[in-house]
């Protein structure tokens, strides 16, 4: 999917709260001009994967594309900060569609809660307490019990946050793939995780959990003392994202795996 030149007329811009990305927001829009996200044809994100996760979930389903600048201390969502032709960068972008997660968390009191997670929904303990799991894809149970700190489920575009720190594989942007990891396991201790397909729903119930307590989240929801989560892709929801065609994800990925 490839933006023209005609369809980049006006740019808005949004910044963390940092001086160095509220100044780059300042000098981009001097040049630029400062116009509504509303009416913007491009957004651009000037911080960190923190301010970036928080566009694409702001303007998921309005069809902006969300252009990102590295004015944070991680960026692996975010292209090389530069000061030239920013139009000319945003005309020749590869566009990525992502489709993010659907998490329904049912508490201890029978209630459900329902997120949307682009990076990943995570289930960790809340105590000294190791977490008892047990995993379901599609209705069949594949792990009768884990034992660990928390387990999670990550998009291809998750798979370089948490899902990476926590040893699990980076997918490319495109994979048909989710990435099931767990955090610390202690039983079945050599278990590294699974790939599943992005079109199951995965379910993970929470055993002994008046004792093993265990918490959601999806992204920055979190959701205390569950019984049972729920996920799956959630196909009518996406958000576009912008990544510089000569350091596009896939570059990224190999790049990332041969870092050493």
């Amino acid at each position: 999917m490839d933006l023209q030149l005609g369809n980049i007329e006006k740019l808005a811009f949004v910044s963390s709260e940092t001086c160095e990305a509220d100044d780059a927001r300042d000098m981009f829009e001097r040049r630029y001009g400062a116009h509504d996200p509303k009416t913007a044809d491009v957004i651009v994100a000037l911080g960190g994967d923190g301010l970036m996760l928080q566009t694409l979930h702001r303007y998921m389903n309005t069809g902006k594309p969300i252009y990102g600048l590295n004015r944070g201390s991680v960026g692996f969502l975010m292209n090389e900060f530069g000061e030239g032709d920013l139009v000319e960068r945003i005309r020749t972008a590869v566009v990525s569609r992502i489709h993010p997660l659907v998490m329904d968390a049912t508490d201890t009191s029978g209630h459900i809660h329902s997120a949307l997670a682009i990076n990943e929904v995570s289930l960790l303990r809340q105590t000294h307490q190791a977490a008892k799991l047990r995993i379901s894809v599609d209705e069949r149970v594949r792990m009768e019990e884990l034992i660990c700190d928390g387990v999670l489920v990550a998009t291809p575009a998750g798979s370089t946050a948490y899902n990476l720190s926590a040893h699990g594989p980076i997918l490319p942007i495109d994979a048909q793939l989710l990435a099931l990891t767990p955090i610390s396991a202690f039983r079945p201790r050599r278990w590294r995780g699974a790939l599943v397909p992005n079109h199951v729903k995965v379910r993970i119930s929470v055993l002994e959990n008046g004792k093993r307590p265990v918490s959601a989240a999806a992204d920055y929801t979190e959701i205390r003392d569950v019984t049972e989560v729920e996920i799956h892709e959630d196909k009518t929801s996406s958000s576009l994202i912008l990544f510089d065609a000569d350091h596009n994800w896939e570059e990224r990925i190999l790049t990332e795996m041969f870092r050493y």
